[in-house]
């Protein structure tokens, strides 16, 4: 595919009028790759019918693009001095609100009652997330839509190369967080981005993800949370044997820990990357059994 890259005259001109530079605390990098920009939009599958939640629009190079297709684009944009630009370059869009704000402190459904004055809240999978996300916000803000009691149908953000293999990544390979995202959906990479698409380039390489949301979660538990603790647990010495490792989260001896392995049918001396999102499954629904009266507190999201 050839890439067609945005002036970088321009893209500077219009950062000095509104007096920005690229700001390292926010990890803010502007998408510049036009092709990259069609890949996004592409990946999202858009109609007119939907509604957007664009996290981090920076210059509205892909809010621009959204635009064109959908019927509403909610922007959230953290930094003042991007919202002040992005109001005065995008009037003529009249389906894009702008909201100056911190995603991760205000949840989906106040987006559309409080800021945008809807009467109801959209039902349940009417939304769509697209995002350039900044790297050092990955993880929360995956995290953030994908608990949300209001939960997007689908999600394509731009995250970086190391974290989008991870999030994808098969048993053998697991972590938290390629747990945390699988439990609620199927991740995909539709892309990779050089590190040349944006402007300043960050250190690193890309890759455009995409989130399919389920229905529910893959696995049936009747406690969330509960089985993340499980899962924090496990992961408490990610290097150690999963007997070991859940000793230590779980302040239990290694013997005990491995009469509820035993019944999960889980072998101990394997490590938490191996195991399936199943076996977590089974391995939760051992140590909350009413008889055990374990209580898992020891999740981390680290």
């Amino acid at each position: 595919m050839k890439r067609k890259k945005l002036p970088a005259a321009q893209l500077k001109a219009l950062l000095h009028q509104y007096g920005i530079t690229a700001r390292k605390s926010l990890g803010q990098h502007f998408l510049i790759d036009e092709s990259v920009l069609e890949q996004i939009v592409s990946a999202a599958e858009l109609n007119p019918e939907d509604i957007v939640i664009e996290v981090g629009p920076g210059l509205g190079t892909l809010t621009k693009q959204l635009a064109e297709h959908v019927a509403k684009v909610i922007a959230v944009e953290l930094d003042s001095k991007l919202v002040e630009m992005l109001r005065r370059e995008l009037p003529p869009f009249s389906n894009v609100s702008i909201v100056n704000a911190d995603i991760l402190q205000i949840t989906p459904s106040q987006l559309f009652g409080r800021y945008l004055g809807f009467s109801k809240a959209v039902s349940v999978g009417n939304y769509k997330v697209v995002a350039n996300l900044p790297y050092y916000i990955t993880s929360p803000v995956l995290r953030h839509f994908l608990e949300a009691s209001l939960k997007p149908s689908l999600m394509v953000v731009m995250v970086q190369r190391e974290v989008g293999e991870a999030i994808v990544a098969g048993e053998g390979k697991m972590s938290l967080l390629s747990i945390g995202v699988q439990f609620y959906s199927k991740p995909t990479i539709m892309a990779r981005v050089s590190a040349k698409s944006f402007y300043p380039p960050p250190k690193v390489n890309s890759v455009v993800l995409r989130l399919d949301l389920y229905s529910k979660p893959v696995v049936e538990v009747t406690d969330i949370p509960g089985f993340f603790e499980v899962v924090g647990c496990g992961f408490r010495s990610p290097r150690k044997q999963l007997r070991n490792s859940l000793a230590r989260g779980l302040e239990m001896s290694p013997g005990e820990i491995d009469l509820l392995l035993e019944e999960a049918g889980i072998e101990g001396k394997r490590r938490p990357e191996t195991l399936s999102l199943e076996e977590w499954r089974k391995l939760w629904e051992v140590l909350v059994s009413p008889k055990k009266g374990h209580h898992a507190d020891c999740f981390s999201t680290s």
